[in-house]
């Protein structure tokens, strides 16, 4: 089998992805914008050979370089980068190069834009926020008419929560429109709830082979904008809800043998949309979930899910466990925000459930934070006084 992995060094822990391909006799071929030298020893080990391109944004280089190792190797059986930012261009690739496993062109309207993602959640039966195209003032001001302040804008095909806002009066919408570029963007009503996501990874008939989910306990958009600390983390397990409507989903979105991430709010009260506790539908992801947030349910679940997602694509099933379960907390702290605790206090203190402790990559820190903490407990109480404790900023 030959598998093409575009940029396999970023997020760096994709690298755990090629090392199981090629632990499975799968020829890993890599396409990136760093240099060889640059690249882990252990991702090297993994890729048979590496293709350097000056940047992944110039298209007809990537051409170029699948068409290379096409040439060399002969067909390619999957073209992948499990990464948000590169899936339109991987859909391109492969109905360019006649790569038949995985979303084609055609197929990125519904995953890509969170206005026609509405539509295929709303067929699966799970119940979405109200929404309004953004593009003019006066039928931004009927749709608040509507559904009244706050409201939330972002681009309809965006990655993460860059460039997403509230709206809380009309001086905001003013402000916004003077902001406004040349992008989509769509307006929701706002709904208070927390992040919640559906994490699977699904074989060729659609089942999934492992579920696990996470829960973001500040609203995303406010870390990325306020710079808050982040208190983000893997359950132990799933709501049953929860369980079924990640289901439905994946049926809705037609997905096979991808590993995808479906963000979901859990209401704080009782709103128009539902009771409080009820799920309503975010928006999807159809690729790993970010950050680090991978190896987190590795540790939550006593698991592999790079080996999985790997045995997934090699033998449409896996024969890996899943072991304890318990709940994996990430503290994400801020340089610009001053802690009580130091970091070797907090070592100290919670030495025997921290599992890693670092810096965050630049990239990742607008949404991650810049230094993290990473400990698993069996209880959520124990979560929550690790959070209090490590994320408590002197006055």
């Amino acid at each position: 089998m030959n598998f093409i992995y575009i940029s396999p060094n970023f997020p760096e822990n994709h690298r755990f992805f090629c090392q199981h391909l090629r632990e499975n006799g799968v020829t890993v071929l890599g396409i990136g914008d760093c240099p060889y030298d640059e690249l882990h020893p252990e991702l090297k080990a993994a890729l048979t050979e590496y293709y350097k391109v000056s940047s992944l944004e110039r298209y007809d280089e990537v051409y170029r370089a699948v068409a290379f190792f096409i040439h060399r190797y002969g067909r390619i059986d999957y073209l992948e980068s499990n990464n948000e930012y590169w899936l339109e261009q991987d859909a391109q690739l492969r109905q360019d190069f006649h790569i038949t496993t995985g979303f084609l062109p055609e197929d990125m309207p519904h995953v890509k834009c969170k206005s026609l993602m509405k539509e295929r959640y709303l067929a699966a039966g799970i119940p979405v926020a109200l929404h309004h195209m953004a593009d003019d003032k006066a039928g931004c001001l009927k749709f608040i008419e509507q559904v009244g302040y706050p409201v939330i804008v972002k681009p309809d095909n965006g990655v993460g929560a860059v460039g997403t806002f509230r709206i809380n009066n009309e001086a905001d919408l003013n402000a916004f429109f003077t902001f406004k570029d040349d992008q989509r963007y769509i307006m929701e009503e706002c709904i208070d709830g927390l992040t919640v996501s559906y994490d699977a990874i699904v074989n060729g008939n659609g089942e999934p082979l492992l579920e696990a989910g996470n829960v973001t306990l500040e609203s995303i958009m406010d870390m990325v904008n306020e710079k808050r600390s982040c208190e983000t983390l893997i359950r132990n397990r799933l709501p049953d809800a929860l369980q079924n409507m990640g289901r439905a989903a994946l049926e809705a979105f037609g997905v096979r043998k991808r590993m995808v991430h479906f963000e979901f709010f859990c209401l704080n009260r009782d709103q128009r949309i539902g009771k409080k506790g009820d799920f309503v539908a975010l928006e999807v992801n159809m690729r790993p979930c970010g950050g680090i947030l991978p190896t987190m349910i590795n540790y939550a679940y006593s698991t592999d899910i790079y080996k999985i997602w790997a045995d997934m694509i090699c033998f449409d099933d896996s024969a890996k466990p899943i072991g304890q379960q318990q709940f994996c907390a990430y503290a994400g702290r801020r340089k610009e925000r001053s802690y009580v605790m130091s970091y070797e206090d907090v070592i100290r203190a919670y030495s025997d459930h921290i599992v890693e402790a670092d810096r965050v990559d630049p990239v990742l820190a607008t949404d991650m934070g810049d230094f993290m903490f990473i400990a698993i407990f069996p209880t959520y109480d124990e979560v929550t006084a690790f959070y209090q404790r490590v994320l408590e900023e002197r006055q």
